[in-house]
């Protein structure tokens, strides 16, 4: 069998490597129009930031050997052609035409199987002013290479885009001394992996850090003669030495569409559940390929390195005859910025509900270890779960502390079909090195399931926010203890501390005839009280999901 990859990077090298192993008599050749294959593209913000320093690490495996075209075809028995770029793909003879891009020959190349990793590009917006001295992207390792040396004298750095690789160069660009400012069209940090809420908490806390954000502004042109030296906005201009453009990719598909190939309704190539294209002998894989949501069940492109490399194995083995299936993805993605986790899993809020679904969310604020082991801190757990047959759609946390674990979970009950009532019986393990005793995942569980059950009102951040923007009566009950509330709190009129211990003795100095809010530092206490209001007889009690610790505004 002669199998032809067309792509280098990730999806690519995985199929060959898999067929390879099922397959020691294939003929198999990887066509790459770039000069370096098989790269951790995903390491590439930390070789901006100094924390990996030899550039060549990005290329080479855990046991030290560079994967360049000499070792995959001595431990591999894979024939890679770099520098060469495939132009035309002849479905009827099986042969793609390909140039090689340091001599300028065109050849054909035959192929019984034909596997597509043609990747994604970087979407360049209209904006005067790109190709200045100092305006960068961050797409391939070269692009890395080129922010490192060019940080090495800026003071002053634009981030244009706060998606996840945005942000990530942010964070590597705040790693090397420099003031960084991120702008970002829409109006929240991260819109493809978090809420509005979190986004909100998030870009607080970072700002806090040092990183400058800017939401809510569109681009309209890059100044300076030769260098940049500023970003102007449709709300101000930003000085700026230095500027990476990260808004987004789109995939490769030009050589699919002029094959004929189908093209789904996201713009990416179509596959089946076994990666097969329109073309039964055409594979296509990664950040090319539309997947289905395991969720929604609708069409998505969410390209992924993770999903990349779980497509190559799926093709491989399909190339083998073996008959594996890919059934989808649901979004799981997972960052670090500064000191900071981020993570997500299934649908999201604003998703959710665009999708049709009634649903039931809960914010929960609490610690990924037990209070008293030391290095514990906190992680803020956001869950997403359809009100009548209790499923769970998606979940989205942030914090200090381990986020990524809760994600991972998560993910793997989002795959089962798990509901809410399944996540919170789940048996996790529980030591004070990793866990408390109901983890926090399952803590944001038990707080959906109250709400579902009429046991528990509750209130958001933002609600809370706006209620105390208006000229609203109503008693905000804050139920920490004197020494917390001198420390830091919400200073209004409204507000009166009662800590939860005293509450029961302190009864008559609450108005009954007001709406109640409570609030405590992460949440389980504010939940109490309003148990203990309504078992006194009080009427309208709610407390704030998340507490102060999810609180995205200014305290006193």
């Amino acid at each position: 069998m002669r199998i032809l990859v067309i792509g280098g990077v990730a999806a690519g090298p995985k199929a060959a490597a898999r067929a390879r192993r099922l397959l020691p008599g294939a003929g198999i050749t990887i066509v790459e129009r770039g000069g370096l294959i098989s790269y951790a593209g995903c390491g590439m913000p930390y070789f901006v930031s100094g924390q990996i320093r030899d550039f060549d690490e990005l290329f080479t495996t855990a046991y030290g050997i560079k994967r360049d075209e000499l070792y995959f075809a001595k431990e591999k028995a894979v024939r890679v052609l770099t520098r060469t770029e495939a132009t035309a793909i002849d479905r009827k003879k099986k042969e793609v035409a390909v140039t090689s891009l340091e001599t300028g020959e065109g050849y054909t190349l035959p192929y019984d199987k034909l596997v597509l990793a043609t990747g994604a590009g970087p979407f360049i917006p209209p904006v005067p002013g790109l190709d200045l001295e100092g305006v960068y992207r961050l797409n391939h390792p070269e692009d890395a290479r080129k922010v490192a040396a060019g940080a090495a004298g800026a003071k002053e750095a634009v981030v244009m885009g706060a998606g996840l690789i945005g942000m990530e160069a942010a964070e590597a660009l705040l790693k090397r001394k420099m003031g960084v400012s991120v702008v970002e069209m829409k109006d929240q940090i991260l819109p493809a992996v978090l809420d509005p809420d979190l986004a909100a908490l998030l870009a607080y806390r970072l700002e806090e850090t040092g990183l400058e954000m800017f939401t809510g502004r569109k681009v309209l042109r890059l100044e300076g003669r030769d260098r940049v030296t500023g970003v102007v906005t449709d709300q101000g201009t930003l000085p700026a030495d230095l500027v990476i453009v990260a808004v987004g990719v789109r995939p490769n598909v030009e050589l699919a569409r002029h094959a004929g190939l189908t093209i789904g309704e996201t713009g990416a190539i179509a596959v089946n559940r076994r990666l097969e294209t329109s073309d039964p002998d055409i594979y296509a894989i990664g950040d090319c390929v539309e997947n289905r949501h395991l969720v929604s069940g609708r069409p998505v492109y969410i390209p992924l390195a993770s999903t990349a490399n779980r497509q190559g194995r799926v093709a491989g083995d399909n190339l083998a005859g073996i008959g594996s299936a890919f059934e989808g993805v649901l979004g799981t993605s997972v960052m670090k910025i500064t000191d900071w986790n981020v993570g997500r899993t299934g649908l999201g809020e604003e998703q959710a509900r665009a999708l049709g679904y009634e649903i039931e969310c809960a914010v929960n604020a609490g610690h990924d270890r037990t209070h008293y082991y030391p290095g514990h801190d906190n992680v803020i757990i956001k869950l997403v779960v359809e009100k009548q047959s209790r499923r769970v759609l998606g979940l989205q946390g942030i914090g200090q502390g381990d986020v990524v674990k809760r994600v991972d979970v998560a993910a793997a009950a989002l795959r089962f079909g798990a509901t809410v009532d399944d996540l919170a019986g789940l048996d996790l393990g529980y030591a004070p090195p990793y866990n408390t005793p109901i983890d926090p995942l399952q803590h944001t569980a038990n707080i959906v399931r109250n709400k579902l059950d009429g046991v528990a009102e509750t209130v958001t951040a933002r609600e809370l926010h706006d209620l105390l923007a208006s000229d609203g009566d109503f008693v905000l009950l804050d139920v920490r203890t004197p020494d917390q509330f001198r420390y830091r709190r919400i200073d209004d009129a409204r507000t009166l501390q009662v800590a939860l211990g005293d509450l029961r003795d302190h009864l008559q100095d609450i108005p009954r005839e007001k709406p109640v809010i409570t609030i405590c530092a992460l949440g389980s206490r504010a939940w109490e009280a309003e148990r203990i209001l309504a078992g006194a007889g009080f009427r309208n009690v709610k407390f704030v999901e998340g507490g102060l610790q999810g609180w995205p505004y200014d305290t006193d």
